[in-house]
């Protein structure tokens, strides 16, 4: 099977319940939507298209394909995920690729843009005051990388595109536990809408934003089409467990991602899982959920962002 029959045809991820004394404590159900498990390999080891990516990308790449694009070029911080995915997707499908990054160039680079460069991705380091304009000016075309075969990709693959490939993990995942709440980690918070479009209020939700700030439920009611803002009381964002921002951790979310993996078998990464997973439980020692409560959590992948980070 090629990867293009790979993409479109996946098997749904596994759902997988946690067993642990406190959730036996407060009389709750927690799953994990192993999203973490849904990846293509570029080298044996790579999980850098995978999860999130692999949903968010999904009909960007089919549509740059149907429309004969053949360069994609995105957008990201020097740890990103999605640039990662993107890089890979060239390798996988066959496109060119390039990454607009955010800062200046350092070196050595780091082993997430090291990924990208190996997988024959260009990039092309912007000042974070250029970089905020992103939306605004057309910087591929100042950068020389804008021509008629080029495909362009938001930061975080967030577009409608990206929002359809969401919905479809919401209708998946409704399908196999019917949960009473989900919970997300979020960095541009094209998941989370596309997961507030799929579930249509038949679940609460809660996004755990990876970056410092109080502006992610703002930029949620942007990126949903107005239809959708009738479900703003099902979903919320908790905005106390980014660690310091994005990137950032602590030893004490270090030994967190240490334990959870001896317990449950689940490896999460320093960048978002391990701050939503971190933030969740808390809650529930805190009695933020009714007793009896299913609660699902989606592991959204991005296990990249642990290389260089000398967890275990």
């Amino acid at each position: 099977m090629d990867t293009w029959s790979v993409l479109t045809a996946l098997a749904p991820s596994p759902v997988q319940a946690l067993r642990a004394p406190l959730l036996e404590e407060k009389g709750v159900q927690l799953l994990v939507k192993r999203d973490d498990l849904l990846y293509m390999e570029v080298e044996p080891g790579d999980f850098a298209f995978c999860g999130n990516k692999w949903r968010k990308l999904k009909y960007n790449l089919l549509e740059a394909r149907d429309n004969g694009y053949t360069h994609l070029c995105t957008f990201g911080g020097a740890f990103s995920n999605h640039i990662a995915a993107c890089a890979a997707a060239g390798v996988l499908f066959g496109f060119r690729t390039s990454g607009i990054i955010r800062g200046e160039l350092h070196q050595p680079l780091n082993p997430t843009l090291a990924f990208a460069q190996r997988c024959g991705m260009s990039l092309h380091y912007i000042d974070r005051e250029r970089y905020r304009q992103k939306n605004t000016s057309n910087i591929p075309a100042e950068l020389g990388l804008l021509d008629s075969e080029t495909y362009i990709l938001p930061e975080g693959g967030t577009n409608h595109l990206a929002l359809r490939g969401c919905q479809e993990l919401a209708t998946e995942l409704y399908e196999q536990c019917q949960p009473d709440a989900c919970a997300v980690s979020c960095g541009t918070g094209g998941t989370l809408a596309g997961l507030i479009q799929g579930l249509q209020g038949r679940a609460a939700l809660i996004g755990f934003p990876a970056l410092k700030g109080n502006f992610m439920e703002e930029e949620i009611q942007h990126i949903l089409p107005t239809d959708q803002l009738k479900y703003t009381s099902r979903w919320r964002i908790e905005p106390h467990y980014h660690f310091g921002g994005y990137a950032r951790d602590t030893p004490e979310l270090r030994a967190f991602i240490r334990q959870f993996h001896q317990i449950h078998g689940i490896p999460l990464d320093i960048v978002y899982t391990a701050k939503l997973f971190f933030g969740l439980l808390d809650l529930i020692e805190k009695d933020f959920f009714p007793r009896g409560s299913t609660i699902c959590a989606i592991h959204t992948g991005g296990l990249q962002g642990n290389a260089g980070k000398s967890l275990f």
